[in-house]
């Protein structure tokens, strides 16, 4: 773990959510409000007052939340292209694309690609997307399933990246992703943008309950929404203490914090994949190295026992929505953090059940 004093004191300084992005994502096929579920037997287990899972194991027809921002940074991204006011309908926004000749570049370990792939599909527009090559064949089916090109590239995470800036650079299509560099920032900070429908949601739902957050853990890839966790949990309308979670293999966010500065490392396999990336957005790291008070990393084994247990409660998620959780039974044992019967905590649960090899 990496504990971070100095963010008890941070602020964001970012204004209030966008509203014209949840009534678009209202605009959207299949949107509904995804569960807030409560785990009492947890809760007690732990010595805690409150924990729940924010489930994303069915957002907008997906088994990942990625598509609320792949969805608003590619809509906001082609309407600036194609001149169109942010009120346009998915049909006028994606004949307007067509005459422009637009297509989609991207890479990813999974989700992001996928959502990419929806939402050009939504558009009737092409797209490609870029896969590091310990992808397996059924998520590469999935991603083509939607419509996408899939090429396989050797190498890493870190090495998809650079074939989809090639390719963009070449001319051959809008590059939309969910991390950043110096000179990239536009897109991946409107894909922050769009997942503030998912905190808004958490807000409402703990509203209902009668009680706030008080403790939030979210997991940690490029790091995108984990600066979206940030911002929402460090404005001053809404103060929690804010937790992120990586792959002992892939602990890129972590490494930073400790070394004071973005570190690119290598990865290596990992359950928890769509997490396991080598660098963190640049327009994320400012907020993070800030506003993140713990940064915790957990093995495959403690994640799978973890996917064990919530689907055993009737919580269906994959090893990147589990982690959350074997965070938070490490935090607990550490004794910090304030974590007491008085605490409600919500753990992030960013994707749904699926298949992966179970580690030994």
């Amino acid at each position: 773990m990496f504990f971070n004093s100095s963010a008890s004191t941070y602020t964001s300084p970012t204004t209030l959510p966008n509203p014209e992005v949840l009534q678009f994502h209202q605009r959207l096929p299949d949107y509904s409000i995804t569960p807030l579920t409560p785990l009492p037997e947890l809760a007690k287990q732990l010595g805690l007052g409150h924990v729940f899972v924010k489930d994303e194991s069915s957002r907008l027809g997906l088994p990942a939340f990625k598509i609320l921002g792949a969805s608003w940074a590619i809509y906001k991204a082609i309407a600036q292209k194609c001149n169109l006011p942010l009120d346009s309908s998915l049909e006028a926004l994606g004949l307007s694309a067509k005459q422009h000749n637009i297509k989609l570049v991207t890479c990813t370990e999974g989700n992001w690609g996928r959502a990419t792939a929806r939402m050009a599909k939504y558009l009737s527009i092409p797209a490609i997307v870029f896969v590091p090559s310990f992808m397996d064949s059924a998520t590469q089916h999935k991603i083509s399933s939607e419509g996408a090109k899939v090429v396989v590239v050797k190498g890493d995470y870190d090495d998809s990246i650079r074939a989809a800036r090639e390719e963009s650079e070449r001319g051959n299509g809008l590059l939309v992703m969910d991390t950043s560099w110096p000179g990239y920032t536009e897109i991946p900070q409107w894909v922050v943008e769009g997942y503030s429908t998912l905190l808004l949601e958490t807000d409402h739902q703990l509203a209902e309950l009668g009680k706030e957050a008080t403790h939030t853990i979210a997991a940690v890839g490029v790091g995108s929404w984990a600066h979206a966790v940030c911002q929402h949990y460090k404005s001053e309308a809404s103060r929690a203490i804010v937790v992120t979670v990586e792959p002992e293999t892939a602990a890129s966010l972590k490494t930073s914090l400790e070394t004071g500065g973005i570190t690119a490392i290598s990865t290596s396999p990992t359950i928890m994949n769509g997490m396991c990336c080598g660098t963190v957005s640049h327009t994320a790291w400012e907020v993070l190295k800030k506003g993140v008070d713990v940064a915790v990393t957990v093995t495959d084994v403690e994640c799978h026992g973890d996917v064990r247990y919530l689907h055993a409660v009737g919580v269906k998620v994959g090893p990147c929505g589990a982690a959350t959780l074997s965070a938070l039974r490490k935090l607990c044992k550490e004794g910090k953090l304030g974590l007491n019967e008085d605490s409600a905590v919500v753990l992030y649960s960013t994707e749904g059940e699926r298949d992966y090899v179970v580690p030994t």
